[in-house]
């Protein structure tokens, strides 16, 4: 069963504040927004290096796109209510979570894209670090397709640990979408590697695209 009417119109007017917002703010720049498919599932897979990189993706697409979020995120009921209008799903970390992989699972076959951060929790650095195969797993077992995604500024523009939310250039840049192999029944474990090893490449060079259209972080005040 898909969005109702009511889900859909609050989708879009909280993506449209939360877009206005980073495009004044960040000087938010998005490149590749083609790449991304018009209908159907598919999994969009960013580099992570803040909370910031879930805002910044919702400016790829008008579609709704799903995320998943540490659980803790929804601890209260006002976050709770903002990130489900967002589009996201709570997931608990450090354990199989069943009921996680099923909403995935729902959401793809509902016909929904699906954003997984393939570094996993948040990351540092200029450097992809290493890659969960989650996204490649699911890309093959629902046959759908994968767009990689590298955006540079989040780590200056929202520290980890730190309420401050930085004035810094942003960049997002969408690639081309990575087809995974038809496979029928049961995903062998090797093609999920090769598909995350694919992946890995693919946001490497997206990911020096997007910092050098970034550029070295000019931080303000306040």
């Amino acid at each position: 069963m898909g969005p109702s009417r009511a889900e859909l119109a609050l989708y879009a007017l909280v993506r449209g504040l939360v877009v206005a917002f980073c495009r004044f703010w960040w000087r938010l720049e998005v490149r590749g927004s083609e790449h991304l498919p018009r209908e159907g599932a598919f999994i969009l897979a960013p580099v992570h290096r803040s909370n910031a990189d879930t805002f910044v993706t919702a400016a790829l697409t008008r579609r709704r796109l799903r995320y998943m979020g540490k659980h803790t995120l929804w601890k209260y009921r006002l976050p709770g209510k903002f990130f489900n209008a967002l589009g996201g799903f709570p997931v608990r970390r450090g354990a199989p979570d069943r009921e996680a992989l099923r909403k995935c699972a729902e959401v793809l076959a509902g016909g929904e894209p699906l954003v997984v951060f393939p570094e996993g929790t948040r990351k540092s650095g200029p450097e992809i670090h290493e890659m969960q195969e989650g996204a490649a797993y699911l890309a093959a077992r629902w046959h759908v397709p994968i767009v990689p995604v590298g955006i540079g500024g989040t780590e200056d523009a929202l520290v980890k640990g730190s309420k401050r939310v930085r004035r810094v250039k942003v960049s997002v840049i969408a690639g081309p979408p990575l087809l995974p192999p038809e496979i029928e029944g049961r995903v062998p474990r090797s093609q999920v590697a090769a598909l995350t090893e694919d992946l890995k490449g693919r946001l490497e060079g997206l990911f020096s695209q997007a910092q050098a259209a970034a550029g070295p972080a000019r931080l303000t005040r306040g």
